[in-house]
């Protein structure tokens, strides 16, 4: 199998350094030493690893060209179209919308509205194949000049999903231009404050192992990694992603949210039933939740609709005055997973030998540039 590379999933842990490098600028910010500079991001260095490299991007898109053509040709069967007609929704045994099964976060659209499409929420059906089809190429032919964790080899890139073309042009749909509102003053320092820097404080839970990376609300990651499964009883729906493992269970039975004092990283959740849409209103984050800038007060209203066999429609609508000058919404159409369906192991804990090999590293690249000054 071909150790395969993405421009757009550049892994993030590629200039850390930690406390035992750490400088301290005029302003007390916290910044990285001379020595984490050394051969970061070089366009000399990248196109010494392309010439190093046995593959081009043209080499690795032939390899798979017929599984990305087999693939394509199977997707462009279904557009997802948020103003098509919905079927009715199934019902469970004892008379709900069966929302269970194993599901998909994923996504080509982007977050945000491109300013191209500015005036234009929605794709033509042509249109949004097109682009559909550009999207899964640039997935399937890589640089292989960039660091990566070979997700192809394991049939976990987008493009080896049952994601389907979308007629949407970003996840936001409210404010209707796309984007996610401005930030307020307190929530821009928040998410400044919030920001991963070259302290091992600063560097996110997801990073260290401790938490995943779906919220809520669930934002599709890079990768294909977002499985969830949906489990229902009459009384609670139980939502548990592969990240982490983590849980989030729903109950139905208008009870009130828990005490103000009583928070945690996911929230507190209850869940009712309005026609065939389960709605759930999530309050008492923890403060120390870092997730762009939001403050531990937000309310987060998430609906999961079943639309039909192969699609469970999410949505969510964040409100927190102190970080958005707006309330703001996501769309995203969650493909059923190919069955038999099964959540992969979290096979990551806080030892992990990646932060262990950043540190290493960290450690090396000081040396290098310590020598590097004595022989000036």
């Amino acid at each position: 199998m071909l150790v395969l590379s993405k421009l757009s999933k550049r892994l993030e842990l590629i200039v850390p350094v930690f406390i035992l490098f750490q400088m301290t600028d005029s302003m007390g910010q916290t910044s990285p030493p001379p020595s984490a500079l050394i051969n970061q991001q070089s366009q000399q260095t990248l196109e010494a690893a392309r010439a190093a490299s046995p593959h081009t991007s043209e080499s690795t898109y032939a390899y798979f060209e017929d599984e990305a053509q087999a693939f394509i040709e199977d997707a462009i069967q279904y557009t997802w179209d948020p103003a098509a007609p919905r079927p009715i929704a199934a019902k469970t045994e004892w008379g709900d919308p069966d929302l269970g099964g194993y599901w998909l976060n994923v996504a080509y659209v982007p977050l945000e509205r491109p300013e191209e499409y500015a005036n234009k929420p929605l794709y033509t059906q042509e249109e949004a194949v097109t682009a559909f089809v550009q999207w899964t190429t640039r997935d399937a032919a890589v640089d292989p000049a960039t660091v990566h964790y070979d997700w192809t080899e394991f049939g976990m890139d987008n493009w080896q999903s049952p994601i389907r073309p979308n007629r949407r042009t970003s996840l936001v749909t409210n404010p209707t231009n796309g984007k996610i509102p401005a930030l307020t003053p307190e929530g821009l320092e928040r998410r400044e404050a919030q920001a991963r820097r070259y302290t091992l404080e600063s560097r996110g839970l997801y990073e260290r192992c401790i938490q995943g990376n779906q919220g809520p609300p669930s934002i599709p990651f890079v990768q294909n990694t977002g499985q969830a499964q949906i489990i229902q009883t009459p009384d609670h729906v139980i939502l548990i992603t592969q990240a982490n493992s983590d849980v989030r269970i729903f109950p139905l039975n208008n009870s009130n949210h828990a005490p103000e004092v009583i928070r945690s990283y996911l929230g507190d959740s209850r869940g009712r039933w309005e026609n065939d849409t389960l709605v759930v209103d999530t309050t008492n984050f923890h403060n120390n939740r870092k997730w762009n800038g939001s403050s531990s007060g937000l309310q987060l209203e998430e609906r999961f609709t079943r639309v039909d066999e192969q699609i469970l429609l999410y949505e969510a609508t964040l409100t927190d005055p102190s970080t958005w000058e707006t309330p703001w919404s996501i769309e995203i159409p969650w493909p059923m997973m190919d069955s038999p369906g099964w959540l992969f192991e979290f096979a990551c804990h806080e030892q992990n030998y990646g932060i262990i090999n950043v540190l290493r590293g960290a450690r090396a690249r000081a040396a290098e540039y310590q020598a590097a000054q004595e022989l000036e």
